[in-house]
């Protein structure tokens, strides 16, 4: 029974308080009820909000005290009512209305009292509270629906957990525009995204869903969703969700069609969790018949959760009638976890997994099954298993072919020694692989057969070196462990060994090469020079070189005096010395002994040796940028012009046709004395007869009427300062330097004919140097091979004229 009735100011809602003090709220819209929480039975009477913007808030009163409560009309969870709180009512005030909060009462008196509610503490100034106050205003403002005052006071609170309660709170109460506002604002864009697309959809209940979803309510979004004029969301919401057991609920009812596809994730997620028994009946729900990769997956499933459940031969004969090799693998692993090692091998080699069927043959002892899979195995590890296996039963060569296929040479090397009976082959496998091991195993084997040179060889590459300079000791062997050792990256302690050995043998020679090994050059040079003299010419090399290597002053004074015979008397040939100069490249001094040896070559007729080696002692100063001498300047530019005249005898074959060409060539150019000498020349007795009968009468008629003018040698320009100078003269009378020659003619160089050598660097004259390669392609100069194409024309030759930039 209703005792008392409280229209809001519109008439659209009423609030009533029936015979039991209950109060209610009715609302007509949609005929429903609801029922206002935490009534007081001393309840005296309601007031609803006047204010326009602020539908849906009223207070319950008695004497003493005053409840804000809110009806929260559009909410996800549906139409409900709160309770906001309450505020205390001084002694004998009787509310008479409520605008914005502010609650008006008669006084005992009869005037009237303004009372603000504590729930709408808000409404004051915002600036005056500090954070905690500003926190709880926020949850008023919330619970009361002002979503704007809500937006300033997160707005002065500046806290992300502020503007995540205001958005939440739109969410629940479906205000999307705010909630994409408030989301935008703190620049979470996914779910201003999620929003803008649901903003638009008209079903209540469907928007309501999506919002329930976004907030996390998943049972709320499902049942609403069902509700909804699409209950396919539900299960859609769920399958996003990977709930496979309610979205298979629900499938039944919305889409039989997905069924099957739900069926196989959800099988998916048992056999995750090892519910292996439903994830087989899940997975067998799942085979459509018309979906050929879905039905697959689920076959692979059927055979995995057969095997698991202990049905083997089910799951092994799914498994291999399957085309994929992963689900082989697969099944071969669980069965291999299982001991199930016949079944697990036979998938392997189906699925082509050869390594791993063969690791499990080896396992149940099938040596001819691995066998069989032997040529398609990677691993060494199986092979040396199936080598280990072979040995054992006597099959040498088949094991010997596995030790090599797991690079297990040490074995390899002892088969081929101690039971194939080929050390050849053993010797050819310890030379390619450096194996230390099969190196000591091949020198025992040539010490058993009486062959110390091998055993020696060997033992030097397996690194006993104490055991071979022992063996080389023992049977008189030292130079064969020398030549080994010398070879081999040793330390200065094996070195001396040998060296000690050799002096005591009085070979002096070998004794001096290995303390020159050790680093001991006194006692290597005193060896050296004790050498015999049938090796005195490879000795002093090496006394040279120590000396080179040593840089001790002593050492090279003695050197010295040995090589000038003063501690034998028999001096030694000067090029020795000029060696010893170039090692301890003290240039100078080598290139005066250069000198001194040219000199004595080119007494000996020995032009070209002569030429090579000042040319080699040029070559070296240019090098090192030393001053080139001038008396080895003009003794390479003499032997140079004997070597041009060489190449012209050569062409020519003996002296009467040259002096015959001679003749003819100066006649030609006006040289009437030089062809009138030449002429008088040819008359000699040994000549005359000679003489080609063409020319002979010519050249008599020349030596009878002799004409003596003489048409001046043709000038060309000096290429420093272009004073105009004979072609062949050499020192030019305008700047006084001394002018490059041609390496081709003789002539000195011209600007604009230059070019030189791509070996030796000296300079030719371009037009001749290509001449004379069209016939000869050797250089004069340093005597190598000249490819024509590879001679350049340089066209400016300012750096060849520098003055030398060597020490002076």
């Amino acid at each position: 029974i209703v005792r008392k009735i409280f229209p809001d100011p519109n008439g659209t809602r009423l609030a009533f308080i029936d015979d039991k003090s209950d109060g209610f709220v009715y609302c007509p819209v949609n005929d429903r009820l609801y029922e206002i929480p935490n009534f007081s039975p001393t309840i005296k009477g309601i007031l609803w909000e006047n204010w326009p913007m602020d539908k849906g808030v009223f207070v319950a009163f008695d004497d003493d005290k005053v409840y804000t409560y809110v009806f929260h009309k559009d909410a996800i969870q549906g139409s409900k009512i709160i309770l906001a709180g309450g505020t205390e009512v001084p002694f004998s005030h009787k509310p008479l209305l409520l605008y914005n909060g502010e609650l008006t009462c008669q006084t005992q008196s009869g005037k009237t009292n303004n009372i603000y509610l504590s729930t709408h503490s808000f409404l004051g100034n915002l600036k005056d509270f500090g954070p905690n106050e500003l926190t709880q205003m926020l949850s008023q403002t919330l619970m009361l629906k002002r979503f704007s005052e809500a937006w300033e006071v997160c707005r002065l609170l500046n806290d992300q957990s502020g503007w995540n309660e205001l958005a939440k709170a739109c969410l629940h109460h479906m205000e999307v525009d705010f909630a994409i506002r408030v989301y935008r604002t703190f620049g979470n864009a996914g779910m201003v995204m999620s929003l803008e697309q649901i903003k638009g959809i008209e079903d209540h209940n469907l928007l309501a869903g999506h919002l329930a979803m976004f907030t996390s309510d998943f049972n709320l979004a499902q049942d609403l969703y069902l509700a909804s004029s699409c209950p396919i969301a539900a299960l859609e919401m769920r399958k996003d969700l990977q709930h496979w057991d309610s979205a298979l609920q629900l499938a039944k009812r919305l889409a039989p069609d997905q069924i099957p596809f739900i069926s196989k994730e959800y099988a998916m997620q048992l056999e995750f969790t090892g519910d292996y028994i439903n994830a087989l009946a899940h997975y067998e729900k799942g085979i459509t018949g018309n979906n050929k990769e879905h039905d697959e997956a689920c076959l692979a499933g059927v055979a995995q959760m057969s095997i698991r459940m202990g049905d083997i031969r089910r799951g092994v004969n799914q498994a291999i009638k399957h085309p994929s090799r992963l689900l082989k693998r697969d099944c071969g692993a669980i069965l291999e976890s299982m001991k199930q090692f016949s079944e697990a091998a036979q998938l392997y080699e189906k699925g082509q997994y050869y390594d791993k069927a063969a690791s499990v043959y080896i396992r149940c002892k099938n040596w001819a099954k691995v066998g069989e899979l032997l040529p398609h195995v990677s691993s060494p590890k199986i092979h040396l298993q199936y080598a280990k296996a072979k040995e054992a039963d006597g099959r040498y060569k088949e094991a010997v072919i596995a030790y090599e296929h797991a690079k297990q040479w040490d074995s390899v090397i002892r088969l081929y020694l101690d039971h194939l009976n080929n050390p050849e082959k053993a010797v050819n496998i310890v030379r390619e692989t450096q194996s230390l091991d099969g190196a000591k195993m091949v020198a025992r084997f040539f010490l058993q057969l009486g062959d110390y040179g091998s055993a020696i060889q060997f033992l030097v590459m397996s690194k006993c070196n104490n055991e071979a300079f022992t063996l080389a000791q023992q049977h008189n062997k030292m130079e064969i462990y020398a030549d080994i050792i010398s070879s081999e990256s040793t330390t200065n302690e094996d070195y001396q060994s040998i060296a000690l050995y050799f002096e005591g043998e009085k070979k002096h020679f070998q004794a001096g090469k290995f303390f020159l090994l050790c680093g001991q050059y006194g006692r290597a040079l005193k060896h050296f020079m004790k050498s015999p003299s049938t090796e005195d010419n490879l000795a002093i090399e090496m006394a040279i070189e120590t000396v080179g290597r040593a840089k001790d002053e002593a050492l090279t004074n003695q050197l010295i005096d040995y090589l000038m015979g003063e501690s034998d008397g028999m001096p030694k040939d000067a090029k020795y010395l000029f060696r010893l100069y170039m090692a301890l490249k003290q240039y100078r001094e080598a290139a005066r002994t250069a000198i001194i040896i040219a000199r004595e070559e080119q007494c000996s007729g020995n032009y070209r040796n002569a030429h090579d080696v000042l040319f080699s002692m040029y070559s070296e100063l240019k090098t090192q940028k030393i001053k080139i001498p001038s008396e080895m300047a003009t003794n390479l530019m003499i032997l140079h012009s004997y070597i041009l005249v060489k190449l012209c005898i050569h062409k020519l074959h003996y002296i009467v046709p040259i002096l015959t060409s001679a003749v003819i060539e100066c006649h030609r150019a006006g040289l009437k004395n030089s062809a009138f000498s030449f002429a008088a020349m040819l008359m000699r007795p040994e000549y005359r007869n000679k003489i080609d009968l063409k020319y002979k009468k010519k050249i008599e008629a020349m030596v009878r009427r002799p004409d003596t003018t003489e048409t001046e040698e043709p000038t060309t320009a000096c290429p420093y300062c272009a004073f105009q100078l004979p072609e062949c003269e050499l020192l030019c009378p305008g700047c006084k330097n001394n002018l490059p020659y041609c390496i081709a003619t003789g002539r000195h160089m011209v600007r604009d004919d230059w070019t030189v050598c791509p070996h030796c660097d000296f300079p030719a004259l371009y037009s001749e140097f290509k001449n004379m390669l069209q016939t000869e392609n050797i250089c004069p100069m340093c005597s190598e091979r000249i490819n024509i194409v590879h001679l350049k024309k340089i066209n400016d030759c300012t750096e060849y004229l520098k003055p030398e930039d060597g020490d002076q």
